[in-house]
């Protein structure tokens, strides 16, 4: 599966707000955000009025930093989303946050999101006894998570 591989404390300036996607590093003082709390870039400090297409984007963007996902990913996810019957909005969370990879940085056996996708790939979950090696596998509320021991 795909995953952004570059600087992702970039991520969280471009953006404007810590996203802790470095884990422990980002509750330092050594936190790339801490340090230059500004858009990267040579015109950064430059402010422009945001539309609202333009919040919705960087929303959007911030979504798929959160999680991890590529952009064709994320649209797969906003389509099935959209297809159900609800606020489309509140099902693509909801979706987002029962993929293997949140669960398990969400029980606390990763300290981020990429080190849990990590932990799903080693496998040291297991899901009622059965191995998983997917991230993006969706779970239930009724599962079972234990150690490999």
């Amino acid at each position: 599966m795909a995953r952004y591989t570059g600087p992702v404390c970039r991520l969280c300036r471009r953006l404007g707000d810590k996203l802790y996607l470095k884990g422990e590093k980002c509750f330092t003082p050594k936190c790339p955000f801490e340090k230059r709390p500004f858009a990267p870039g040579q015109r950064s400090t430059r402010r422009r009025k945001v539309s609202d297409r333009g919040l919705q984007l960087r929303e959007k963007q911030r979504g798929r930093a959160v999680y991890g996902l590529l952009e064709r990913q994320f649209r797969g996810y906003y389509e099935a989303a959209a297809k159900r019957h609800g606020v489309t909005g509140e099902i693509l969370l909801r979706t987002l946050e029962l993929r293997l990879d949140n669960v398990v940085y969400r029980l606390g056996f990763a300290d981020s999101r990429p080190q849990a996708r990590q932990i799903v790939r080693d496998p040291i979950p297991c899901v009622e006894t059965e191995r998983r090696y997917q991230s993006d596998w969706t779970t239930k509320q009724e599962r079972v998570f234990q150690d490999r021991e």
